[in-house]
């Protein structure tokens, strides 16, 4: 896609200017309390984030629909519309070509589904992941590896920046490839992966691999583009991009699709869905790329939706990367993560792979006191332990747990500030 991206944003920091980032936070639902507690600052966006109030909407009005796809009436055939332009809107916001769209439980469900699909449908080969990857397509490849008669080879990501390179995938890679995993982004250390050196470096030894990506914690930084890419599958839960929750969403390509796969005898060819799905999530999809294409429109002079929603997406970027500048590096006269004796950022204070999230460790308060710390002052984060979720990250560096402060496009400044400001007041 070619981005056309015009200055509009107020800094050069990158940041949005007041007016926009107002009527930004004006489109999410409790972007500034908490419907049990009141006023807060919501730092907890990789856990799930905010939900668009269109969302919200749109949720509420299929619920009360009783029709189903797939009927001769005028209100089925609305339905099949809406799930046909959502698959179209999903297309366009992963700029997929080919393939199939998937709609399924979680992004934890259907990672399993494409990572057995593959493992059963390709051909003798070993299976190459990742130490950084989250236990969703870990422990996925890990199962269908096993099942499939397959080595299951991990490459160790670097402790130091958070992230695995595509030197260490290419080091790793062999013509007995058969099935790759990567992560996209870390929940945990917040490093996003160069995914597209990743994959040539795996193509350059192993072309026909498949190739499946966890899209789930990255899909709400935008910049996704799977054709460019040149994946096999990607993966994402929609709750962490500002839909809701009860679906996964996921793009697999047309080879992936060809191999076989729990369907129905009879059934149309190619079908990945079992039973019927909610219309509403369909359609809730269908407001999200809506919003980055709304924010694509504000950001730049783009007049191609694909062209916006790429916009919108490096927007998107720019504005988280300052925030958590700000509060790693300090801004006016309030000192940084970085500078207070004691404190120690998972993937390092200077780290351009970061992604919205400053992960930290402070050798004087325990973890789980800071965030009960910061919750008693309105501001939500999380305390990320070293178990099946977060241990291979946390275990390498001798940690039992951390901090995780998660930030999306709708945070501002000032509520880094008053972060800030309460870390200080703590004494860490």
């Amino acid at each position: 896609m070619a981005l056309f991206f015009a200055a509009r944003q107020a800094y050069s920091s990158g940041m949005f200017d007041d007016t926009l980032l107002s009527a930004i936070r004006a489109r999410f639902a409790h972007v500034d309390d908490c419907p049990f507690t009141g006023p807060r600052i919501f730092f907890e966006n990789a856990g799930g984030a905010l939900t668009l109030r269109s969302v919200v909407e749109t949720s509420a009005r299929f619920a009360a629909i009783p029709d189903n796809q797939g009927r001769d009436n005028p209100a089925s055939q609305a339905l099949v519309a809406v799930i046909d332009r959502a698959r179209a809107d999903v297309r366009r916001f992963f700029n997929a070509e080919g393939g199939a769209v998937l709609f399924g439980e979680s992004g934890t469900e259907l990672l399993f589904r494409v990572i057995r699909d593959a493992c059963l449908g390709a051909g003798p080969g070993d299976v190459l992941g990742s130490t950084v990857e989250h236990p969703a397509s870990r422990s996925a490849a890990a199962r269908w590896a096993d099942v499939s008669g397959r080595r299951h080879v991990l490459i160790a990501h670097d402790d130091a920046t958070g992230r695995v390179t595509a030197e260490a995938y290419a080091a790793a890679v062999s013509p007995e490839t058969a099935v790759v995993t990567i992560l996209h982004t870390s929940p945990v250390t917040g490093m996003g992966m160069d995914l597209s050196a990743i994959v040539k470096a795996v193509r350059a030894v192993a072309p026909g691999a498949i190739v499946i990506v966890d899209g789930i914690q990255h899909a709400c930084h935008g910049r996704i583009d799977v054709a460019a890419a040149g994946v096999d599958a990607y993966v994402v839960s929609p709750y962490k991009v500002f839909s809701r929750h009860g679906y996964g969403l996921a793009w697999a390509s047309d080879r992936l699709t060809a191999m076989a796969h729990d369907s129905l005898v009879g059934g149309p060819a190619g079908n990945w869905e079992l039973g019927t799905r909610d219309t509403g999530a369909y359609a809730t999809f269908s407001d999200v790329v809506a919003y980055f294409d709304w924010l694509g429109g504000q950001v730049s002079d783009a007049t191609d939706p694909s062209a916006r929603i790429e916009a919108a997406g490096q927007a998107i970027h720019d504005h988280e990367t300052a925030l958590t500048r700000m509060m790693i590096e300090g801004t006016d006269n309030l000192r940084g993560l970085a500078s207070i004796d004691g404190v120690h950022i998972v993937g390092g204070a200077d780290n351009a792979a970061r992604e919205g999230l400053v992960s930290f460790w402070s050798d004087n308060t325990p973890a789980a006191e800071i965030v009960a710390a910061l919750n008693a002052e309105g501001i939500r984060t999380h305390t990320r332990k070293a178990d099946h979720y977060s241990g291979n990250i946390l275990t390498p560096l001798g940690q039992e747990s951390c901090v995780r402060v998660s930030l999306a496009h709708y945070n501002s400044p000032d509520e880094v500030r008053r972060f800030l400001s309460v870390i200080h007041g703590m004494g860490l």
